[in-house]
């Protein structure tokens, strides 16, 4: 596995259920405890800032989608690592300054989003991950992601209920 990657792109959205947009500035705040400056989803929770695989929205060109960056609402999207196999509590370190670990792996979608209703499906749900914002900073688009410490597959900030729900959906073929 891959212990480094990159920033591809740093997207936010004012509303959740929606595509996020890329930020044309190249950099964006990172708020301990919240997630990013202006982004819906920032707040006091265990899913305050979210990552997808450059690779995975490729696999959704390839089947014919036209879609790019932020599209599947990930707030930062990357390059280099698989960030789907990391396990839970790995941590990480974007740019010089930001720190985050890994608290959620997937998600089960009680309402469908943009892109689902436009594909008739979403990757995400299966092939992002969710972190919590450990230490705030900037960031900047191309700016490195180092794995800092390999999780043991727990997070004291993952509510059990919330992984309980995916590994459901996980036995269940709906994730």
């Amino acid at each position: 596995m891959s212990t480094q990657g990159y920033i591809r792109s740093l997207n936010i959205s004012s509303k959740k259920g929606t595509r996020k947009t890329p930020i044309v500035a190249g950099v964006a705040t990172v708020l301990a405890g919240s997630g990013l400056e202006g982004d819906a989803h920032a707040g006091d929770w265990h899913r305050q800032v979210s990552f997808l695989a450059e690779d995975s929205i490729a696999k959704a060109r390839e089947a014919g989608l036209d879609v790019r960056a932020g599209d599947f609402a990930e707030n930062f999207t990357t390059e280099g690592i698989d960030v789907k196999s990391l396990p839970l509590g790995t941590q990480l370190r974007l740019g010089k300054e930001v720190e985050v670990e890994v608290s959620q792996i997937g998600k089960v979608c009680h309402t469908r989003c943009a892109i689902y209703h436009l594909a008739g499906d979403c990757i995400f749900p299966r092939e992002g991950i969710f972190a919590v914002v450990t230490k705030g900073g900037q960031v900047y688009v191309d700016d490195p992601i180092e794995i800092t410490h390999i999780g043991d597959g727990s997070c004291v900030h993952s509510p059990q209920e919330a992984l309980d729900e995916v590994e459901e959906a996980r036995r269940n073929g709906t994730l």
